[in-house]
């Protein structure tokens, strides 16, 4: 089973340089932000598949969800639950 650390406290967080963030939404276990863009990615506790990476691994670095840009879709939007993640994306 995977370490995944819990931060009580603001962190730093390394994307590539030439990511600008412009959405973020945190749930119970795990973060997702969408770029300026239009990818999502995620991390934290994956074990009901809410990072979107069609696995229940659990991850401390950030991970595009190359479903989405596979299927062509930009994100919009992104709303983070207790277990879930909800997406709004363009065709």
């Amino acid at each position: 089973a995977a370490f995944i650390s819990i931060q009580a406290f603001p962190a730093l967080l390394d994307l590539p340089q030439d990511l600008e963030v412009s959405k973020v939404s945190c749930g119970s276990r795990h973060t997702a932000v969408v770029t300026r863009g239009g990818e999502l990615y995620t991390w934290g506790w994956g074990k009901y598949g809410q990072l979107g990476h069609r696995d229940n691994t659990s991850s401390d670095q950030p991970r595009r969800v190359e479903y989405l840009v596979a299927e062509g879709l930009r994100v919009e939007e992104v709303v983070c639950g207790p277990w879930t993640t909800y997406v709004c994306v363009l065709e």
